[in-house]
C-alpha cells in the first residue's frame, strides 16, 4: 500500500521507513496502555468498583483501549486513503481493465515485536528508518574484439543457492529465540520473586522479579525508546564503522549473552534490579536490532538476481513465521516446566542455546565476494549525520579481455576499471 501511494520513486525510501518509525513509536504506546489501564480497580478505585465488571475482567479495559484505536483507524483509512486498486477506480472501463496488471502484495518477512516487517523485493530501509545504499561491482566478460562473450540470463540460474538458504536459516534461528525474548521477559518481570533468603527447598533462579502490571508496562515502553535510539543512531554508526559482514559476526556471537544474564536479575538486591533489567535490555535491544537489518541486507546480496527477490522474500517471510509459531509455545512449555521444578532459568538457557546454535551457524556464512559498497543514512534529515552523498548512482564494471585459441578460452590477465 505504502509503495502504491507514493507517486514520486525518489520518495520511496523516506515512504518505507515510515514504517518501522511508527512501528517503533507503537511499542512505546501500547506497553503505556497496557500497563497503565489494566486492574483499573485497584489502581483507580475511585473511578472504577471492587465489585463491578472491570474487576472481574482486569485486562478489558486496556484492550477496550485498543478496540477503538484500531476502529479509529479503520475509519481514518476510510475516509483518508485513496483507492489504488485498478478495477476500482472511477475511470476504469472494459477496455482499461483488460489491459490493467494488479500485483498481489508480498508477505513482509519478520523477526520479533521490536522490529517492523520487511519487503526485500520493494524497500531498502530494511526494517530501520535508514537508507541503506548499495554500490555494486558488476563483471562484464567479452572477447578481443569487444564483443560479449556470452549472454547468460541470471534469472535462468538457481534461486535458492546454498548461500540464499544458509541466511535464511541463520533469520529463521534469529527470529525463533527474538521471539522466545519478546514471550519470556513479561513472564519473568510479573512472576514471583524468591526472595533473597533462600531455603533448602528453593532454588535463587526458580522465580521472576515480581513486578506489577504497571511497572512492567512503564519498562516496556522505555524499552521501545531504547529501540527507536539503537535504530536511529546506533546501527548506522555501527554499520558504517564495522561494516555489514563485520557487524553481523559480532552480533550474532554476542547474542547468546542477552539470554544468559537474565535470569540472574533475581539475584541482585532489590535497588539493584531497575539498573539491572535496563542493562540487560539496553544488550538485548543493540544486538537483535542490528542482527535483523544486517540479515536482510546479506540475504538480499546473496540473491543470484534482483527478479529472485520476491521467491526469497516468500522463504524468508514464510520461514520468519514459522519460527515465531513455534518460539512461544515452546518457551512458555520450558518456563512452566521450570516453575515445576524450581528452576525458571531453564527456559532463558534454552534459548541461549539456540542463538549460541545461530553463532556456530554464522561461521559456517561467507560473506559476498561481488564487492557491494553500503552506505547507510538517515532518511529524515540529522544535524549530526554526514554530508548528504551524491543521488547519482555509480556502477563499478569490470571489463576482462578474453582470448579464444584452439577452441580453449584463456583469460586475460589485464582488467580496466570503468566508473
Amino acid at each position: 500500500m505504502v509503495g502504491e501511494l507514493t507517486v514520486n520513486p525518489k520518495h520511496e525510501p523516506k515512504a518505507f521507513a515510515v514504517m518501522p518509525f511508527v512501528w517503533s513509536i507503537g511499542t512505546i504506546v501500547g506497553p503505556t496502555i497496557g500497563g497503565y489501564f489494566a486492574t483499573p480497580s485497584e489502581n483507580f478505585p475511585g473511578l472504577f468498583s471492587a465489585r463491578g465488571l472491570f474487576a472481574r475482567f482486569p485486562y478489558l479495559l486496556p484492550n477496550l483501549i485498543c478496540a477503538g484505536l484500531m476502529l479509529l483507524s479503520i475509519v481514518a483509512g476510510y475516509l483518508l486513503l485513496d483507492e489504488t486498486h485498478p478495477d476500482m477506480q472511477p475511470w476504469s472501463t472494459p477496455s482499461d481493465l483488460a489491459n490493467t496488471a494488479a500485483e498481489t502484495p508480498l508477505i513482509p518477512a519478520q523477526a520479533g515485536t521490536t522490529t517492523a516487517a520487511a519487503n526485500l523485493a520493494q524497500e531498502s530501509s530494511y526494517g530501520t528508518f535508514n537508507n541503506v545504499e548499495v554500490d555494486q561491482t558488476e563483471e562484464w566478460r567479452v572477447n578481443d574484439s569487444g564483443r560479449p562473450r556470452s549472454i547468460v540470463s541470471s534469472s535462468e540460474g538457481k534461486v535458492f543457492t546454498k548461500r540464499v538458504a544458509m541466511f535464511i536459516v541463520a533469520l529463521g534461528i534469529f527470529t525463533y529465540h527474538s521471539m522466545t525474548y519478546d514471550h519470556l521477559l513479561p513472564i519473568f518481570l510479573q512472576d514471583e520473586r524468591v526472595g533473597d533468603i533462600v531455603v533448602f527447598s528453593q532454588n535463587p533462579l526458580g522465580g521472576g522479579l515480581g513486578l506489577s502490571t504497571q511497572q512492567v508496562g512503564i519498562i516496556m515502553s522505555i524499552n521501545g525508546l531504547c529501540a527507536l535510539f539503537v535504530q536511529a543512531v546506533v546501527f548506522p554508526m555501527v554499520a558504517s564503522l564495522l561494516g555489514i559482514w563485520r557487524s553481523f559476526l559480532l552480533v550474532t556471537m554476542l547474542h547468546p549473552i542477552a539470554y544468559f544474564i537474565v535470569p540472574y536479575l533475581a539475584l541482585l538486591p532489590e535497588h539493584l534490579t531497575y539498573p539491572g533489567i535496563y542493562t540487560c535490555l539496553a544488550i538485548r535491544n543493540i544486538l537483535s536490532i542490528l542482527a535483523y537489518p544486517l540479515l536482510l541486507i546479506l540475504i538480499k546480496e546473496a540473491a543470484p538476481s534482483h527478479s529472485c527477490l520476491g521467491k526469497i522474500n516468500g522463504l524468508a517471510a514464510s520461514t520468519g513465521a514459522a519460527c515465531r509459531t513455534m518460539a512461544s509455545p515452546i518457551a512458555g512449555y520450558l518456563y512452566g516446566v521450570g516453575v515445576q521444578i524450581d528452576f525458571t532459568a531453564i527456559a532463558w538457557f534454552a534459548s541461549a542455546a539456540v542463538a549460541v546454535i545461530g553463532a556456530a551457524q554464522a561461521l559456517l556464512l561467507r560473506p559476498n565476494k561481488n564487492g557491494e559498497t553500503h552506505h547507510i543514512s538517515p532518511n529524515m534529515p540529522c544535524r549530526f549525520a554526514a554530508g548528504e552523498r551524491s543521488k547519482g548512482k555509480v556502477v563499478h564494471v569490470q571489463v576482462r579481455e578474453v582470448e579464444e585459441l584452439e577452441g580453449e578460452e584463456q583469460a586475460d590477465e589485464r582488467t580496466r576499471l570503468l566508473a
